[in-house]
């Protein structure tokens, strides 16, 4: 039997206990990160991993891939949660702010429009690959089942000066002679041709960033039309005109990825052209680490949560 000192240890310990425990999980949640990216093949994967350190080093953090799919979102948000987490930080690693916001928005319940979870759902199969085969409209949309609070941030990687200045930076290490040499810059596109007018416009502040660095004689931008083989060959006739008209001038074309990282599942159509490329895009880099932690951070003192 224990006597009175012992019990009375026994309680401040307890006491001391619930009190570290508080200080350590404020009453309103941890804040944690959850990153979104598009994902690819694993070397894609690894790389936008990769990209997280800066975050992890900060914050509990979790990584989404897919097009705002509502499966992994579910699963990143779950992991936070048992963490202790109850408020988020979206961090939407794409190349434009508009990138799936509305949808996103909508399956973590910051915006009307997405029901609950349908109770037969099955993640996994052949119909899971066909729906991801014909994009984001294509996938369910539900409402993740969460106890947080979300907060997502706005801007692109490309809507600011951080991605043109990575791009800058990969022409230079390809470059040997601006002079002799022209740049195409490379991007997704889209099928529709006034939607894919309007993707070229917006790579356009890139291009000045090149043309304001290093004197090539030109620089191009060009869409692949991945998604739409009738689309990709004009695309594909284009491309190689450019770099056959620059090399009969005399000078060597760099193509560098308007990407997060490499030239997309059609980076065959660029197998026998005369390019000087390595295939890295905005990844990797560290200042998109650090682009990240100071996206997480100011949509944190937005939401007034301070960590």
């Amino acid at each position: 039997m224990l006597d009175s000192a012992a019990m009375k240890r026994i309680a401040m310990i307890a006491a001391l206990t619930g009190l570290c425990a508080c200080a350590g999980v404020p009453k309103e949640g941890r804040i944690g990160v959850l990153v979104m990216a598009h994902g690819g093949e694993p070397e894609w994967n690894q790389l936008a991993e990769e990209s997280l350190e800066p975050l992890r080093a900060a914050f509990p953090t979790e990584l989404a891939l897919g097009m705002a799919r509502a499966d992994t979102l579910q699963k990143a948000v779950s992991l936070l949660e048992r963490r202790g987490v109850r408020r988020i930080a979206v961090v939407r690693l794409f190349l434009s702010g508009d990138s799936f916001l509305i949808r996103t928005e909508k399956i973590l319940g910051t915006a009307p429009g997405a029901g609950p979870r349908p109770a037969h759902w099955d993640m996994s199969g052949h119909d899971m690959s066909r729906m991801m085969e014909r994009g984001p409209d294509a996938m369910p949309l539900w409402r993740v089942e969460s106890r947080s609070r979300f907060v997502l941030t706005r801007e692109g990687l490309l809507d600011g000066p951080i991605g043109g200045r990575i791009l800058v930076k990969r022409a230079r290490e390809l470059s040997a002679d601006p002079s002799v040499e022209s740049v195409l810059l490379l991007g997704h596109g889209v099928g529709d041709d006034a939607a894919d007018a309007a993707w070229r416009e917006s790579m356009m502040p890139a291009v000045e960033a090149l043309r304001r660095a290093l004197p090539f004689h030109t620089v191009q931008a060009a869409t692949m039309r991945d998604d739409w083989p009738e689309k990709r060959a004009l695309a594909r006739r284009e491309i190689r005109l450019f770099v056959n008209r620059e090399r009969d001038a005399g000078r060597k074309v760099l193509a560098i990825p308007y990407r997060l990282s490499g030239f997309g599942p059609q980076a065959d159509m660029l197998k026998d052209l005369e390019l000087v490329m390595d295939g890295r895009g905005l990844l990797p880099d560290p200042a998109v680490g650090e682009w990240m932690l100071e996206q997480a951070r100011a949509a944190m003192d937005s939401a007034g949560w301070r960590p």
